[in-house]
């Protein structure tokens, strides 16, 4: 198989999907790997170290689509790429589809085979540790005054205690959150609905981090003393309620911080958009809000090595038994299939865009194969 990796154009984005090693690894499985020039400069993979494993390299990514039978990228597609697309082309990245109703539209029309690169982890993507330890270090710099915060040092010191933070959910990205804040020094209120998770989060951590239930009135009564708020909830799309209203941000003083991980519009908290890595914050009654929707994209070297090697199965089962056999392989795989030849085959998306959906198993004849099981991929849940 013919495979291309490309350059990302997402303002901000120096991530790349594959490093030198995968490269090596999938021409060792008997692949051909192209790879744009320049994709990995920014993450401090060089076209040079490409070439050593066995990669082309390969000026423009108009070659790569019009010519590769899968594509790799890091982030979702955008309208200069759509035309590019080629009917049965494998593509695998983060597509975010529920929420890029245009995005699906056209892998509908191209009729290609797409995999929504987030839903595939089993054990949780790299990104998501990455996000959560980066998205802290961010709130924790715009405390400081220079930056617009109230001017808190978040591990305080002789008489002058440090910050206060609430971290919102206990997952992956949540506990790489507390693990920053804690080992600074801060006080951390660990917020999950999951009584195991805070159970664990009490044995694993020091003394500066405690746990409690996540709702809204005891969001209320910690905000009044809280100079931190690290969202990392990801929320069903289908609701309509919040976690932090705007109202909610009148409880906070000026100059407190709000770092919306999860970067879900009108999710956990009400007042978050979409932020880059070049304009990352804005105010909302005086609460700085940090938005950026790719933070890992800022650590993009050590970020590439975990994600790349993460997604290095995934992409080297479809290359060498073809897309049924490694759905039916890998359940987690199976639920990250997003579009097959003109077919949306992800439930969350149907949910959200009111479409109709046909399951992987369904599409690609598998209905009563021995396949791998996974959990769903989200609560959403079509009827």
């Amino acid at each position: 198989m013919l495979i291309g990796a490309l350059k990302e154009i997402k303002p901000g984005e120096s991530r790349v999907i594959v490093t030198p090693v995968e490269v090596e690894e999938l021409i060792n499985d008997g692949h051909e790997v192209w790879v744009q020039a320049n994709a990995g400069y920014n993450a401090g993979f060089y076209d040079e170290d490409y070439k050593k494993s066995g990669a082309k390299i390969v000026e423009t990514r108009e070659e790569i689509y019009s010519t590769c039978d899968m594509i790799l990228k890091v982030k979702e597609f955008f309208p200069e790429e759509y035309d590019l697309l080629r009917k049965d082309q494998i593509l695998f990245t983060c597509i975010h589809p529920a929420a890029n109703r245009e995005e699906v539209d056209v892998l509908l029309d191209k009729e290609v085979i797409a995999f929504t690169a987030e839903d595939t982890h089993r054990y949780g993507s790299p990104n998501c540790e990455v996000a959560g330890k980066l998205g802290a270090l961010m709130g924790v710099n715009y405390l400081l005054n220079n930056n617009g915060g109230i001017g808190k040092l978040v591990m305080g010191i002789g008489g002058a205690p440090g910050a206060n933070a609430i971290v919102l959910g206990a997952g992956i990205v949540g506990k790489g959150a507390i693990q920053t804040l804690a080992s600074l020094g801060a006080q951390v209120t660990v917020m999950d609905i999951n009584i195991g998770s805070m159970r664990a989060c009490q044995e694993l951590y020091p003394a500066n981090v405690r746990t409690m239930f996540s709702n809204q009135s005891n969001i209320k009564s910690l905000l009044p003393t809280t100079d931190l708020v690290v969202n990392c909830v990801k929320w069903p799309k289908h609701r309509k309620d919040h976690l932090i209203t705007e109202e909610m941000l009148g409880l906070m003083k000026k100059g407190t911080v709000i770092v919306d991980i999860s970067a879900d519009v009108g999710g956990a908290i009400e007042t978050y958009r979409p932020t880059t890595h070049e304009d990352p914050v804005y105010e909302v009654n005086g609460v700085i809000h940090y938005g950026v929707d790719n933070i890992p994209g800022a650590a993009a070297h050590t970020t590439s090595i975990a994600y790349a090697a993460s997604v290095l199965p995934h992409i080297r089962s479809i290359a060498n038994n073809g897309i049924k056999e490694a759905c039916r392989r890998d359940g987690f795989l199976r639920r990250s299939l997003t579009a097959y030849k003109g077919v949306l085959t992800h439930e969350e998306t149907s949910v959200i865009q009111n479409r109709e959906w046909t399951t992987p198993e369904d599409v690609l004849g598998l209905v009563g194969a021995k396949m791998d099981i996974a959990p769903k991929a989200t609560t959403t849940e079509a009827n």
